[in-house]
């Protein structure tokens, strides 16, 4: 019987510990990214947002229109007891395909690995659809495949350019030159924006 990854299976995981992914802070890459962005006004989105460490670098940076999502409560939780500050209103405990907001920027944060990849193709369309014009879609992506059964799910280059040219411009998209030390030229950055913007 095929996995579904759904809200209880997150909860699940986060309840366990089962977050093999969470390295516990931002990561260079997207920090050296949000360190150059001049427009504090946008509103931005953290899809599948886990401990959302990325939400709360940019909300302590002046980002105040940023909106944190994700199926399972419990990294929510986590989130607003660390940041309790942050306004429970862009706390959304929601299916990013269900989502109907518009953003100026979507940050992808081991969120991509995580989903079925046979949904990688509706993942790239609606974030194009949830992206205001002249939108970008920024984060980091596994080049690499992994041993052990999915989530996380790898992937290369060339398969997610599939998914992505129909919608987005590619501004960058190699590998990152500044991943943690095991991420190390396993991960490429993207920075792709919106097409017909």
């Amino acid at each position: 019987m095929k996995q579904e990854f759904n809200a209880d299976y997150w909860q699940n995981r986060y309840h366990l510990g089962q977050t093999g992914w969470d390295v516990g802070a931002i990561t260079p890459p997207l920090r050296e990214y949000f360190d150059q962005m001049p427009n504090i006004g946008q509103r931005i989105l953290v899809p599948g947002c886990g401990n959302a460490y990325e939400a709360e670098y940019l909300y302590r940076k002046g980002f105040v229109h940023t909106y944190v999502a994700d199926v399972a409560e419990a990294p929510l939780q986590r989130f607003s007891e660390r940041v309790p500050d942050f306004p429970k209103d862009q706390l959304l405990l929601q299916n990013f395909f269900q989502l109907d907001s518009k953003f100026d920027l979507i940050v992808e944060q081991t969120f991509f690995c995580a989903i079925d990849p046979s949904l990688r193709p509706n993942y790239a369309r609606k974030c194009a659809e949830l992206l205001t014009t002249g939108g970008k879609l920024v984060g980091l992506l596994f080049d690499t495949t992994f041993e052990q059964a999915g989530p996380p799910f790898g992937g290369s280059s060339e398969e997610y350019r599939t998914y992505f040219e129909p919608y987005f411009k590619f501004l960058h998209f190699e590998t990152a030159y500044n991943s943690i030390p095991p991420r190390q030229g396993r991960e490429l950055f993207m920075e792709l924006r919106k097409l017909g913007s």
